[in-house]
């Protein structure tokens, strides 16, 4: 296929989509953080309007008209910069479907160039979103559950590398040459599976994080500052795990710990693969930025604890580890994906 000038390739639609998530991953973050999760208490109305601007008395009508107060009390208000970071993560998950369905529209008008699979892959970003949409809605009912935001995150981590997949594989089709798209076979075969493992193992513990963070104790579990509360936990190396906090936090930091060590373990045996079947460095680079992502977060995650007191934790730390965390993934998956989708000399296996 002819390749033309970026802004008028199809491929180029599910990339910006791609960058509209990662902001609502964000926005989503922010929200958690503020604790501003019950700002909009119904859904998909905002305190029975379409605005963010609403004042506290207007507030107060609402709980007193419909019942339904927040969790924090009845007399618990939200500023308006709090409801409207939940007003716009909603408007821009909603946005999102103009393009999503723009894109499955291209890709089945041009199916004899792209392929049935593209067209199913397309087809099931829409139906992704709107389980989003569900979930989101499962979120404000359940007043922000752990559970309920880990699978709000999971999902929308699982909605951009399905987008990264299609874009990927959409490039490789218009002809794009990149040398990541060529990797010898008995190197696929050999690290495929690895790459595999390392991805879905940062997966794991980004949502893990969000569950902990989301959980009721989970953030004060260890306690808080240097050395008690990181790197040690109750002032003890190997603390008590009779409280639930406790268990969550540990479970979290043996786990980074545990991964962080397997991504350099396993970028070192990546590398030296590559160098033994003469493949691209460029799906070690991947990982040795996962990497180099992960470990930094680990610091972040520790700074988080130590800069922290007791009930009020440092808010630009927690975005900031999130955002490197879900960097993080993106990394792995980006190497993952090129590594599935190549193939040896150009021809398909």
């Amino acid at each position: 296929m002819m390749v033309s000038e970026w802004l008028r390739r199809p491929s180029t639609l599910p990339l910006a989509v791609v960058i509209m998530s990662v902001l609502v991953i964000i926005v989503g973050g922010t929200i958690r953080i503020y604790d501003a999760g019950e700002s909009c208490p119904d859904w998909p109305q905002c305190f029975g309007t379409w605005g963010f601007d609403i004042s506290e008395e207007d507030q107060g009508e609402w709980y007193n008209d419909t019942g339904e107060f927040d969790s924090r009390g009845e007399d618990h208000r939200y500023t308006t910069f709090e409801i409207f970071t939940e007003w716009i993560h909603r408007l821009l998950a909603s946005i999102m479907a103009i393009p999503v369905l723009i894109n499955f529209l291209i890709i089945w008008k041009r199916k004899e160039v792209y392929g049935d699979t593209l067209v199913k892959v397309s087809f099931l970003t829409g139906i992704l979103l709107t389980i989003q949409g569900v979930a989101g809605a499962i979120t404000v009912k359940f007043d922000n559950a752990d559970w309920s935001v880990a699978l709000h995150l999971g999902l929308a981590s699982s909605f951009v590398f399905i987008l990264l997949w299609q874009y990927f594989k959409m490039r490789r089709i218009e002809g794009a040459n990149w040398p990541m798209m060529f990797a010898p076979l008995k190197f696929k075969r050999s690290e495929l599976k690895r790459v595999m493992i390392l991805t879905g193992a940062i997966f794991l513990l980004l949502i893990l994080g969000a569950w902990v963070s989301s959980s009721a104790n989970g953030n004060q579990g260890c306690s808080v500052g240097f050395p008690d509360g990181w790197p040690k936990c109750q002032g003890d190396i190997f603390p008590s795990l009779d409280g639930s906090g406790i268990l969550v936090q540990m479970v979290h930091r043996l786990g980074a710990g545990i991964v962080g060590i397997a991504l350099i373990m396993g970028g070192m045996k990546i590398r030296e693969k590559a160098t033994e079947t003469n493949a691209h460095h460029g799906f070690a680079k991947c990982m040795d930025l996962a990497t180099g992502f992960w470990l930094l977060n680990v610091l972040v995650g520790g700074m988080y604890v130590v800069f922290a007191k007791m009930g009020d934790f440092p808010e630009s730390l927690s975005i900031l580890h999130l955002i490197i965390g879900v960097a993080s993934f993106f990394s792995a998956s980006i190497g993952l994906i090129l590594l599935q989708l190549s193939n040896e000399g150009g021809e398909d296996e």
